[in-house]
């Protein structure tokens, strides 16, 4: 039975027109209608739903053919790259900042969806798909041509940028080509090439660390990447122009205005001065805390306290600003999907669930696994990407639940429990004696509980928003999740920093004291510079185990809140939500626009939903097919 939801989590009804929906015989079942999308539209929607109206089947499968395709380079650069981030930060003789390289990401990951959704929303996906690959292709040359430290964690700023775009960007195309029943399903597209590569990602970083280094593991990727995404640009521009030819195309945004009016304008629809804010609040609070960590009296220093100020303050500032309509008409996060129960337990549960992610997973346990486990570069790769195997195999499994199911909600509880348990479970089988099929069977019960809560989690949050919300909605649950990736990656930073060195300083034996702080620093030195069961192997295997126990139970209470979080989520009826998805979706009948919506929409003007519920019982009427509307 499905619970019963309150009246502000649901989205809007008409209870007339509903019942005359009901009555008729083409309408197999009642459908929740969601505001529609047209009514405040912005230009970047209503060019996609443009482009939409314009796609066959085929040309649809083209792109999603290009989506997967980008999907896999990107995926491979990701499996690559977390393997050379120990030894980057360790070139530099800092591998105690690759907590604060973390955060720097962390940081970049979850500020730029909002505004990146913005871009694609105001500008168009094409556009916006175009802005991140250029981004991460800087990102790539920076972090292959960076010569300390400081040049590597900025160039953190762009790939980051980057990568977080397409991330949100490729969930964004998906919801607007897929109807919520589906979209679970299709949202796994990009995901299936873990399924290969993270086999393949820790060999081939042993191979560049061996016969090129860490540099070339970087550069590749910037040739590499520009030409993956060419098959979905090619899609998106000529089902752009084809649109354009058919008259559906709305006129650009800004043709014919001012500078001085696109500046102002831009500063409203980007909600620049909240993004700064957001910005301030969390690198100014959370890699203060990575940093100080590492020196004895840091917390007197004046930069670290003026940085928690100013991060304090803009803590504060943020909601008020976002609260204002005068300051903020177009909120990062809109204050009446905040008012939802569904929207709020959503985020909530990214935040938790991400946060405990980088406390049990990341940042450290690769290094842990070299160290303590003296394991190699490719097998220590490969247990920490079992998490990321089985979570895809997962996520594959969820969605054809989703879609046969029709709901949600439970698959999230069972997956918060799941997830509690196997991060609980690594206390006990984490050890220095510890076998490595016990080290993995936790890494899959923690991939089985996080595909289960991720997946559905996100697709309730989608559901108790209208399709020109879609985007919003989607970037609020995603920054959420980043943001407590940065929290989790700051916390360990900062227990790491401050437990390790006073420990290599305890029990490492008087001929190597003296080296605790190159010990500390140098991942290399620490995994290879002595043999297992010696004195100062053993000392420096301690001071790794004492340490990563201690994260780990900060992980388990991160955990705890997962479970009544989960309960308070709406358990709404997938096909009975229709969120007005124009054009050609996967999992639905063809719904062309009307004549009027072919017209350049305002995007200020609004409709009754009772006369949109009529004029779709009108069509249903001459289209034996559309009984599931998609207008």
């Amino acid at each position: 039975m499905p619970d019963s939801s309150s009246a502000l989590d649901a989205p809007p009804t008409d209870e007339g027109c509903a019942e005359s929906i009901r009555m008729d015989p083409l309408f197999r079942r009642p459908s929740i209608s969601s505001e529609s999308s047209s009514n405040s539209a912005q230009a970047g929607v209503r060019r996609l739903e443009a482009v939409s109206a314009s796609w066959s089947k085929w040309s649809l499968y083209l792109a999603y053919a290009g989506l997967y395709l980008m999907a896999y380079a990107t995926s491979l650069e990701g499996q690559t790259t977390t393997n050379l981030t120990v030894f980057a930060t360790s070139a530099f003789n800092a591998h105690t900042l690759v907590s604060t390289v973390t955060v720097v990401q962390g940081v970049a990951l979850s500020v730029v969806k909002p505004p990146m959704s913005k871009i694609a929303d105001v500008f168009g996906r094409f556009e916006a798909f175009v802005v991140c690959v250029v981004l991460l292709t800087i990102g790539y040359i920076q972090q292959a041509g960076a010569n300390n430290v400081k040049t590597y964690g900025a160039a953190q700023i762009f790939y980051s940028a980057g990568a977080t775009g397409l991330q949100i960007l490729q969930q964004i195309f998906i919801a607007d080509t897929s109807d919520l029943l589906n979209r679970a399903l299709c949202a796994t597209i990009p995901d299936l090439p873990f399924l290969v590569n993270v086999w393949i990602g820790a060999p081939l970083a042993n191979y560049i660390l061996e016969n090129l280094n860490w540099r070339w593991g970087y550069g590749i990727w910037a040739i590499i990447l520009p030409v993956a995404f060419m098959p979905l640009a090619c899609s998106l521009w000529i089902s752009q122009r084809r649109a354009a030819r058919r008259g559906l195309l709305p006129e650009a945004p800004y043709a014919g205005k001012s500078f001085r009016y696109v500046l102002r304008d831009l500063w409203y629809e980007m909600d620049f001065f909240g993004l700064v804010l957001l910005s301030a609040a969390i690198s100014l609070i959370l890699i203060p805390l990575t940093l100080a960590a590492r020196a004895h009296g840091a917390w007197a220093n004046p930069s670290i306290l003026g940085m928690l100020v100013v991060g304090g303050i803009s803590l504060v500032a943020f909601p008020l600003w976002e609260s204002s309509e005068r300051l903020a008409p177009h909120a990062f996060f809109p204050k009446h999907l905040l008012r939802k129960r569904t929207v709020l337990a959503g985020v909530a549960i990214a935040f938790f669930y991400f946060m405990a992610f980088y406390l049990s997973v990341f940042p450290y346990f690769y290094s842990y696994l070299l160290v303590v486990q003296n394991q190699s570069v490719t097998a220590a790769g490969h247990i920490t990407q079992t998490f990321t195997f089985t979570s895809t195999v997962t996520s594959i499994i969820i969605s054809f639940l989703i879609k046969y199911t029709k709901r949600y909600k439970y698959l999230v509880t069972t997956g918060c429990c799941i997830y509690l348990a196997g991060i609980g479970l690594m206390i006990k089988y984490r050890t220095e004696d510890a076998s490595t099929a016990s080290l993995v069977a936790c890494q899959v019960l923690v991939g089985i509980g996080g595909a289960m809560i991720h997946v559905p989690a996100q697709l309730g949050v989608q559901a108790s928003a209208s399709h020109s919300e879609v985007g919003t909605a989607t970037a609020m649950f995603l920054t959420l999740l980043e943001v407590g990736g940065a929290v989790g990656s700051a916390i360990s930073g900062a227990i790491w920093s401050s437990y390790i060195p006073p420990k290599l300083q305890e029990y490492l034996p008087p001929e190597t004291a003296d080296q605790a702080s190159a010990i500390f620093g140098n991942i290399t030195l620490a995994a290879r510079g002595w043999p297992m069961g010696s004195p100062t192997r053993l000392a420096i295997n301690r001071a790794y185990q004492e340490t990563m126990t201690k994260i780990l139970t900060v992980a388990v209470c991160v955990c705890l809140p997962l479970i009544p979080l989960s309960l308070l989520m709406t358990n709404y009826k997938l096909d009975e939500i229709d969120q007005h998805v124009k054009g050609t979706v996967i999992g639905g009948p063809r719904q062309d626009a009307s004549p009027e919506e072919r017209e350049p929409l305002d995007p200020f003007a609004h409709s009754s939903r009772s006369n949109d519920y009529f004029n779709d019982l009108e069509d249903s009427r001459s289209r034996p097919d559309a009984y599931h509307k998609h207008s």
